[in-house]
């Protein structure tokens, strides 16, 4: 017998990904590199990446058996402790690897519900996350209770375990109808403090997680938000009133966005996602540095076209260009330049673009510049006989 007595030390993690007909190779390996930052985050350690090329994930294990056996084999002979799959499992498909595996499984959704968890910092973020745990496992219920299935013949064992289940699915539902409630008061509270801001121009920081939006909040506002090289370091909305010269404007920090977010968070914060909504300018922050950069800026954009916000006005801030290395081409040279990288993104956005290091504060006076001819803009057409600004 297997000796699973806890370890000491961080959980010893495999990942596991598909590559298909939606999702080619280099799609897949992105996604794979984003969970392992995503498991190290969680505090796991990743020992090795298994992934097969199938036209779509097989509905009852997700990969081919033959692929799951070796990974079987390979979790039993390094003694892994938990097996992570990039895309969201299917209950059946989960109740069926962890039968197979005897090991903890987790799905992509399940590991930033998990973060989530813990990185919750007030009462509200952590019902949001609550919420969304429970409507998660709600359909999975049925996991939880194999040990039934193993005393076979059992004429009464059938009908107790099925009470049983419908039992703690009552429960869970009562719950998610009080975190509900709940979070209709809460927001209704967040939604009168909102309009109670008067009508000072709003701007919410947005952006993919870890591109360093609390970052760049501290050093507008000066203030104290959690910054660190965490995926969601910050979950808990922050405003601060910032001025630029002599124009007053309110800042808002929002979550950060990920690829695969999976839907019951999107439900859960919802009113985190009124904050970017209802603001007159969107900061877009950006990660010039990370060699998909673009990948996460068209996430967000999607994003924003289900927020019905793909027309707020955006600036396009890149950051981190002290991290930024050129791209090189076959022959190893260097293939272009920070200043032509700049020049070509001044031209896609018309200019509504700057690239800065929010670490380091370069390049901030054009930035404060360009954030206050912005604002300046909504301002005076909020408040035409206010003479101060000119």
């Amino acid at each position: 017998m297997i000796d699973r007595r806890p370890r000491q030390g961080p959980e010893r993690c495999v990942l596991v990904g598909a590559v298909t007909r939606t999702q080619d190779e280099t799609k897949a390996q992105e996604y794979l590199d984003e969970l392992r930052f995503l498991a190290d985050t969680a505090g796991a350690e990743t020992v090795a990446v298994f992934t097969q090329k199938l036209d779509k994930p097989d509905p009852t294990l997700f990969l081919g058996s033959g692929k799951m056996d070796e990974i079987k084999a390979y979790v039993e002979s390094e003694d892994i402790d938990l097996i992570i799959f990039d895309d969201e499992l299917t209950p059946s498909q989960l109740k069926n690897i962890e039968r197979l595996f005897e090991r903890k499984v987790m799905d992509r959704t399940n590991l930033i519900l998990d973060i989530f968890a813990a990185r919750a910092q007030t009462s509200y973020a952590r019902t949001q996350v609550e919420l969304a745990q429970y409507e998660y496992l709600l359909p999975r219920l049925t996991r939880m209770w194999t040990h039934l299935e193993r005393q076979k013949g059992g004429i009464g064992m059938r009908g107790p375990g099925e009470t049983q289940i419908e039992t703690d699915r009552r429960i869970i539902k009562q719950k998610i109808a009080h975190l509900k409630e709940k979070l209709t008061v809460i927001d209704r509270q967040m939604a009168t403090q909102r309009g109670n801001r008067g009508a000072l121009v709003r701007i919410a920081l947005i952006g993919y997680t870890n591109v360093g939006k609390s970052t760049l909040m501290n050093a507008l506002s000066k203030s104290e938000v959690l910054a660190e090289n965490k995926l969601f370091a910050t979950l808990d909305t922050t405003v601060r009133k910032v001025v630029i010269g002599n124009l007053p404007f309110l800042l808002t920090d929002t979550v950060g966005f990920i690829r695969k977010l999976p839907t019951q968070l999107v439900e859960s914060f919802k009113s985190t996602l009124d904050e970017v909504r209802e603001a007159d300018i969107l900061l877009h922050v950006i990660d010039v540095a990370h060699p998909n950069y673009e990948d996460h800026m068209e996430s967000v954009a999607g994003i924003l076209q289900d927020l019905g916000c793909q027309d707020t006005p955006q600036i396009a801030i890149f950051n981190k260009i002290d991290a930024w290395t050129a791209p090189t081409d076959e022959e190893g040279r260097p293939a272009g330049s920070l200043d032509e990288l700049k020049s070509a993104w001044v031209r896609r956005t018309n200019g509504q673009c700057a690239f800065i290091s929010a670490l380091h504060k370069d390049q901030f006076d054009a930035l404060r510049e360009m954030i206050y001819r912005s604002a300046a803009t909504i301002h005076a057409a909020r408040f035409p006989f206010d003479t101060y600004l000119y």
